[in-house]
């Protein structure tokens, strides 16, 4: 994201992003859509947050609480990676796990997950 928007830059109470334009404002050279799309599929990324203490700001909170219209269709459609995704984002729902994110052992954790599960899925495909 570039360094003059951030998560709380948008508008809560706005509507999910439409799907990507050729015309779409970019920030950073990526779409509002595609910023959003799995940055929270991440474990690194979210201790990075934690360590930043964002995940303690209520603007942050509801961004997170925002973000959760990728649950829905069409955005689920869009997921490369929806398990680790969608589990991350239910979690950071719970002020707990917005704490504890900050051990390097839960993001170990979270990690071997998301692997195992990437290596079933293909597996079954």
């Amino acid at each position: 994201m570039d360094s003059t928007r951030s998560p709380n830059d948008v508008q809560m109470d706005s509507a999910p992003p439409s799907e990507p334009t050729e015309n779409e404002p970019k920030y950073g050279g990526y779409s509002r859509f595609e910023l959003e799309l799995e940055a929270l599929a991440n474990p690194y990324y979210l201790n990075h947050l934690a360590s930043q203490k964002l995940l303690n700001e209520p603007a942050f909170v509801a961004y997170l609480n925002y973000l959760q219209y990728w649950k829905r269709p069409p955005y689920l459609k869009y997921l490369t990676y929806p398990g680790p995704t969608l589990k991350h984002l239910e979690l950071l729902q719970q002020e707990k796990f917005r704490q504890d994110i900050i051990s390097p052992e839960l993001v170990q954790l979270l990690v071997t997950e998301g692997v195992k599960a990437s290596v079933d899925w293909h597996k079954e495909g």
